[in-house]
């Protein structure tokens, strides 16, 4: 008897039989790699599989969404290097005891509103000012940032809601927030920016704003589906609720295997310099190969029983944040948002309901995936 399909990993098949899988995306085929081994050797080789293709590491590209080449993302060693060092010190705030204080009181003040009303729509009125009240927390600016944030959706490009009439678009604000830090600098995000340095010269403008938008739009979805589908997780699974509240020490293996399991992104692309024979296929110079992060985190030869979600799972080398240079800087800040609210979870609420729910499927013409909500009503019980 076969199992049957996991609407979170619709690449099974190809990966246990050929290993990729071809997806036309705007008029290119373009190969994804999709086992575990196979990826993280890609991701690795930089020279073969480059990221200095402005635009075009997203899939589908951005040319019509962005005009900012995002950095450090979409370089390669060692300007990527030098290019990731320069914000590094703002993404590991999230390890720093004020910020951690800060997402766990602004988890407590959300679930507090949670449990006192009868619904809450978790994607809109609950992840999304999570996530944007915390990201002015890592950038150290003032926490009404957040409003603005909160003004361009889910979706910072693709949103139909992400420019609100009233607000400023990104770009705008941007180069607002520079003019402002650059008049008067202080100790946030952008004021860094404007004041440092690169190969000994000061920052563009544009390579300021490439930061900027890679900060504002890498983190933003990702997270957002991350607290989405583990609350719905913990609905359907009042088990695991328990489980984690029998002994609070398991949220953080737990934790890893929910970014496995609801793994928010599901392919990165990269471009071949010169032609190359991607697992049988060739691809053309300044042609793209994807890299099948989701894929790989259900690779049967790496993790046992890929489809069930096992929180006590260990090992668990998930390639959720990536693999490789291109490691996700903000790893740390989604590690510190779904630990807090596991934590605040075991300790403040006796069940979760489902009261309404809508999936957000990935439609292609090569797979459909299921990845998180793009509405979800939740009824939360306190202990």
């Amino acid at each position: 008897m076969s199992t049957p399909p996991n609407p979170r990993d619709p690449f099974r098949e190809a990966r246990e039989t050929d290993g990729i899988l071809r997806c036309p995306f705007q008029g290119e085929s373009i190969p994804m790699i999709l086992r575990h081994a196979d990826l993280r050797i890609a991701a690795k080789d930089w020279q073969t599989y480059s990221s200095d293709a402005p635009f075009r590491v997203p899939i589908p590209s951005e040319e019509e969404v962005r005009s900012i080449r995002q950095v450090p993302l979409e370089a390669d060693p060692p300007e990527h290097t030098a290019y990731r060092k320069i914000i590094e010190p703002f993404f590991l705030r999230s390890k720093s005891p004020e910020v951690v204080a800060k997402v766990e009181a602004l988890i407590d003040e959300f679930l507090t509103a949670a449990l006192t009303s009868d619904s809450i729509e978790a994607v809109y009125d609950f992840a999304l000012p999570i996530q944007s009240r915390a990201l002015t927390y890592l950038l150290n600016v003032p926490e009404s940032e957040a409003a603005t944030y909160i003004g361009w959706g889910i979706h910072v490009f693709t949103d139909a809601e992400s420019h609100s009439k009233d607000g400023p678009t990104l770009e705008d604000y941007h180069h607002a927030m520079f003019d402002r830090a650059a008049a008067n600098p202080g100790h946030d995000f952008f004021s860094a920016l404007t004041q440092a340095t690169y190969q000994d010269r000061p920052l563009t403008r544009e390579e300021m704003m490439g930061f900027a938008n890679l900060t504002f739009a890498g983190g933003r979805d990702t997270i957002i589906h991350s607290i989405t589908t583990t609350l719905a997780h913990l609905a359907q699974h009042p088990a695991d609720l328990a489980f984690l509240r029998e002994d609070p020490k398991r949220i953080t293996l737990a934790s890893e295997e929910f970014f496995r399991a609801y793994m928010p992104l599901t392919l990165l692309g990269r471009v071949c310099p010169v032609e190359t024979n991607v697992h049988g296929i060739t691809v053309p110079p300044a042609g793209r190969v994807s890299l099948g992060w989701a894929s790989a985190n259900f690779d049967a030869s790496v993790f046992d029983n890929p489809d069930e979600v096992r929180l006590d799972r260990k090992p668990n080398p998930h390639i959720s944040f990536g693999f490789g240079p291109h490691l996700c800087l903000g790893a740390p800040h989604a590690r510190l948002i779904l630990r807090a609210l596991l934590h605040a979870l075991t300790q403040r609420v006796a069940t979760i309901e489902i009261l309404h729910a809508e999936e957000h499927l990935e439609n292609t013409s090569a797979y459909t995936r299921s990845n998180g909500y793009d509405s979800l009503s939740l009824s939360f019980t306190g202990r």
